[in-house]
């Protein structure tokens, strides 16, 4: 019996039928299109069996699959190495066809070189198509084709190109629904898959505060962030109808999305700064690899309550306010003279939004060995922090309840916290 001749759609970092580019071109194939989603154990064998982040694909799937259930298909989901799955779909198919949204991280690159070239062997045609960034890879370069790594310039050069664009176009492909493979495969469970549900959960994202963004970032008992960087991680929304959208909204709003375009730009460029510094001349800082001082930064018990707090938020619900996120990382960094890249793989463990190019951006830029960094002897003081951005403790009573019950000393005090570190720093740097 001759196999069915098939188009496939790689769901990945775009977990949405909406404004999907990827999705949009493959939709207008002349074959029936499948859509599939593969748990990929690489990536799951090191996780927990109850990673919250995987009870949000598993949730967002769900969603995908109970969408394509209402037109007469569904959505095709597997679990294993990933090249074994693609074996057993050109085993199961005829496939003709393969459409998938690229990814920037080093570890995407390599694996979906390592597809194409299995496609291309097996004689598939494969194409692949920018979604979740306005402007990938060397879109936004300085005049010799050289990349940015200071974020201003970057950002200028970002808006000039945008708005010789905007809005940037949108991707409908609803009147091509009935292009999908008319199918009925069996969604698997969470537990099917290997994992159970965590009780920590992605919140759904807010908009309504964006307009005032610029006035309430900054103070984390307001609670008016917009909870939308899982989202974007994910691509459960879509990254053009959002910055359409900002752009007329707020600017500050804004410059947090170019931010993370200019992050995604650095990793691609340099991928060395996933597990080292991007200013070499950094390489020689003596840190203290302290395991008992990361244990209390990780339990929240530094006796510094803004760092505290943020690290409970953080470990009891997988998110932590930006403002304070600041404060955390360079307290690790300086205070406690511990390698930012073990902060780096403590957020990666925890936070809902974990994003590879965004943590370690970030982390170097709090350490002071990243690009566009703040100032070696730049060392937040974790009290004036709290006086200026929860002045009334509303943050961190709620993360703190024995905060007016006799709350612990300072694990380190701070004026000599900031000398050891400035001190460290200067002998480290290598001329």
């Amino acid at each position: 019996m001759a196999k069915q001749e098939v188009t496939l759609f790689w769901f990945r970092r775009d977990l949405r039928l909406e404004d999907n580019v990827g999705l949009c071109h493959a939709l207008q194939s002349q074959y029936p299109v499948i859509p599939i989603f593969i748990f990929d154990e690489a990536i799951l064998d090191s996780l927990p069996k109850n990673d919250a982040r995987v009870s949000f694909i598993h949730e967002s799937l769900s969603k995908i699959n109970q969408k394509l259930e209402a037109i007469g298909s569904s959505l095709m989901v597997k679990k294993g190495k990933t090249q074994n799955v693609w074996q057993q779909l050109i085993q199961e198919f005829d496939v003709k066809e393969v459409f998938f949204n690229k990814d920037y991280e080093p570890f995407a690159i390599k694996r979906d070189a390592t597809i194409c070239k299995f496609l291309q062997d097996n004689k598939i045609s494969h194409y692949s198509f920018k979604d979740q960034v306005i402007f990938e890879e060397k879109e936004i370069a300085k005049a010799d084709g050289l990349p940015y790594t200071v974020y201003t310039p970057y950002k200028n050069k970002w808006l000039e190109k945008y708005h010789s664009i905007a809005p940037v176009p949108e991707y409908d492909a609803t009147n091509k629904f009935s292009n999908f493979h008319k199918n009925d495969f069996a969604f698997p469970s969470l537990n099917e898959i290997g994992f159970v549900e965590n009780p920590i959960k992605v919140i759904p994202h807010n908009l309504k505060n964006v307009a005032t963004y610029h006035e309430t970032r900054d103070f984390p008992a307001l609670n008016t962030t917009t909870y939308l960087s899982p989202h974007l991680r994910f691509g459960t929304v879509s990254i053009r109808k959002l910055v359409n959208w900002a752009v007329r909204k707020n600017d500050v709003f804004l410059s947090e999305l170019i931010w993370r375009e200019f992050f995604m730009q650095i990793l691609y460029s340099f991928p060395k700064v996933v597990t080292n510094n991007f200013k070499s001349a950094y390489d020689g800082i003596q840190w203290r690899n302290d395991e008992e001082d990361f244990k209390r930064w990780c339990s929240g018990t530094t006796g510094y309550p803004m760092v505290d707090a943020g690290m409970r938020e953080l470990n009891q619900t997988g998110y932590m306010h930006n403002r304070v996120r600041m404060v955390v990382a360079s307290f690790l960094c300086k205070h406690l003279l511990l390698p930012w890249q073990w902060g780096e793989a403590y957020f990666a463990q925890k936070l809902l939004d974990y994003e590879l190019a965004a943590n370690v951006g970030n982390w170097q830029w709090a350490a002071g060995t990243g690009c566009d960094a703040a100032p070696y002897f730049r060392v937040f003081n974790p009290e004036i922090q709290l006086k200026k951005f929860d002045e009334k403790g509303i943050y961190i009573r709620k993360w703190i309840p024995e905060f007016d019950l006799g709350y612990g000393e300072p694990m380190v005090e701070h004026a000599f916290a900031r000398d050891r570190a400035i001190a460290t720093y200067k002998a480290g740097i290598l001329k």
